[in-house]
């Protein structure tokens, strides 16, 4: 519970930080009088009831893929791969591919945001600092991302306890505001904000887009489920962070009513002034802890993008041995590291960044409840009435929502949208020049019966050792294969053709690792299968392959890969530019050698042109 504290709950944790001032104080603020503070806080706690104790802990958090979570692992239940596509479920493919994307302009936003917004509290009694700000932010951001090759285990040991004592004062000051104006507990009535929505009208619409702030988080939440589990991230939000969380916009609300000018900064100005550069410590500390689950979060999904065709090859490194979720990937670290940083400078302040705040997570929670829709129907067997009840409810909320952050895409809310669809770009362009690679190569391809009775005729010269060949294509004759014979014109004695096949589940078991076929006389097929949230390493096939009763030495065998030159002038439907962008995307992935863990000085590279 603890560690979960420190790296999932650290984003929507740090809302009470700017969002009950922006409903009060932002470009779209309402007057902080008793009846509107009265119906925003109840639009709060009412939106942390809904949208994160019922929808995600209760609900999504139900649709894991063997414990994994995040928008892609939900993709992969609503929507299999092995599925025949109909226009409905490829549109549903296109959607939650969108979703995923999305977030990636989120956790760019997230660290930003949060470690201003905690920063700008030294200008509450001075602007000595003013100065200071941008420059202390970028530098704690730096030191943010430089962490974290210590791996998600490691960042929740140390965020975790901080993260407890964030949440512990958040309660007390809350407890301390509302014993100033116990009224204020009126808000629990939902009726205060269904009023406050009526009596306002037309100004209340665009309130909503800040009190959707307190639940920005809420699907990080979900795409962190692999890294702890779903019990400790349950508990903690239960017994601890609802509770705090409720207490402390309570207690800023209770400090409006006696003090409406507070609105310019209700948080700090609910701490007594002797306590205020400890807490602009303490949340400092909380915020950096805040940007951990979307950083996380960013990590688990560019995994999964790769594993299911979505991305190309990039480094991965496990960072514990008893987590097999908790991973780092360098160069997403400081690409969002260089996002967060450009966005501060750029931007100047974290109310200028509310601006660019929560249309892009409203979005992915739409794309998440229609996604859950099918789950629901396929997975869990509810009935269509049933479903379309429970989305559906979600679904008009979240369209509310929606439609008050749309306000904001003239003031930055583009941002997360032209990032999320760059991402968009690359993805689709990734997956549909594999498509074409794929074909182009299965009408070069021999099958392998072919191959065998070729051998019959030619009888290539057998000599010592085992040749590995990687082969995508699990029924034709490795290209490599091909090219050895032909220009070495010698075959090993024990030939084995390895193909490596990423599931729709994020797990495959080491008993269920690999298949075995025996060709001919020393010619063997193994298919590898992995989960999409597992390294297709070649250690791990030799290692089964020895219950299989193929040994093999890997420092002995040699690995033939093929080597391919994609050359962007070929005829195919695909537009210039998306094969030229393709193009940069395979020279610049990871070589297949070293994604594999193949042994460095044991592999053969055959090098080839392929038109696209």
């Amino acid at each position: 519970m603890i560690g979960a504290l420190g790296v999932v709950y650290g984003d929507i944790g740090t809302s009470p930080l700017y969002a009950l001032r922006e409903c009060f104080g932002g470009p779209h603020a309402v007057a902080p009088t008793q009846e509107n503070v009265l119906g925003v806080l109840s639009l709060i706690l009412w939106s942390l009831i809904v949208l994160v104790s019922i929808k995600y802990l209760a609900l999504v958090m139900r649709a894991d893929n063997q414990g994994e979570g995040g928008i892609l692992a939900l993709l992969s239940l609503a929507v299999p791969r092995a599925t025949v596509r109909t226009k409905t479920l490829a549109t549903l493919s296109v959607i939650g591919l969108f979703g995923a994307c999305l977030l990636y302009g989120d956790g760019m936003l997230t660290p930003a945001i949060s470690v201003l917004s905690a920063v700008e509290g030294l200008n509450v009694t001075t602007h000595i600092f003013e100065p200071y700000v941008i420059p202390i932010t970028v530098l704690i951001l730096f030191g943010l991302f430089s962490f974290q090759h210590h791996g998600t285990g490691g960042v929740g040991r140390v965020f975790g306890p901080i993260t407890l004592v964030w949440f512990a004062v958040l309660g007390l000051l809350g407890i301390k505001g509302i014993i100033m104006a116990p009224e204020i507990l009126e808000a629990v009535n939902p009726l205060f904000g269904l009023d406050f929505m009526w009596n306002n009208g037309w100004l209340a619409f665009p309130v909503l887009g800040a009190v959707f702030l307190v639940v920005t988080g809420g699907e990080a939440l979900y795409a962190d489920m692999g890294h702890f589990g779903i019990k400790p991230i349950r508990y903690a939000w239960f017994t601890l962070v609802l509770p705090a969380l409720i207490l402390n916009y309570f207690g800023q609300g209770a400090l409006l009513f006696s003090n409406p000018d507070a609105a310019v900064n209700p948080f700090y100005l609910l701490a007594p002034s002797w306590s205020l550069y400890p807490l602009v410590i303490l949340a400092t500390m909380a915020t950096v802890i805040a940007s951990q689950a979307l950083i996380s979060g960013v990590f688990s999904i560019t995994m999964q993008a790769m594993q299911l065709g979505y991305l190309p090859r990039m480094a991965v490194r496990h960072t514990s041995s008893s987590e097999r979720g908790q991973i780092y990937l360098p160069q997403m670290n400081w690409w969002l590291m260089l996002s967060c940083m450009g966005l501060v400078i750029g931007f100047g302040s974290s109310s200028n960044l509310a601006a660019a705040y929560g249309i892009a997570v409203t979005t992915t929670m739409v794309v998440t409840t229609v996604l859950l829709y099918r789950v629901a129907q396929k997975r869990w067997d509810w009935s269509k009435r049933r479903a379309a009840f429970v989305c559906g409810s979600f679904l008009i909320l979240e369209l509310c929502f929606l439609g008050a952050n749309s306000l904001k895409i003239p003031e930055g809310g583009w941002f997360p949208l032209v990032a999320g669809a760059l991402i968009f770009v690359i993805m689709t362009t990734w997956q549909k020049g594999r498509r074409h690679v794929q074909a182009e190569l299965e009408t070069r391809l021999l099958p392998i019966e072919f191959f065998l009775q070729s051998l019959d005729i030619e009888k290539p010269l057998r000599v010592p050792g085992t040749a590995v060949f990687m082969s995508g294509n699990p029924h034709g004759t490795p290209l490599a294969l091909l090219h050895n014979i032909k220009h070495n014109r010698v075959l090993h004695e024990r030939v084995i053709l390895l193909t490596m096949s990423t599931t729709d589940e994020p797990h495959v078991s080491a008993e269920n690792r690999v298949t075995v076929e025996e060709l001919r006389e020393g010619i063997y097929r193994v298919v590898a299968h992995f989960g999409f949230m597992q390294e297709p390493l070649v250690a791990e096939i030799i290692a089964a392959l020895h219950g299989k009763g193929l040994d093999i030495d890997p420092e002995k065998a040699t690995f033939f890969l093929s080597q391919l030159n994609i050359m962007p002038t070929g005829k195919s439907t695909m537009q210039r530019w998306r094969k030229k962008l393709y193009s940069f995307l395979s020279r610049n992935a990871q070589p297949a050698n070293m994604f594999f863990g193949l042994p460095a000085n044991r592999v053969v590279e055959l090098g080839m042109h392929l038109e696209v």
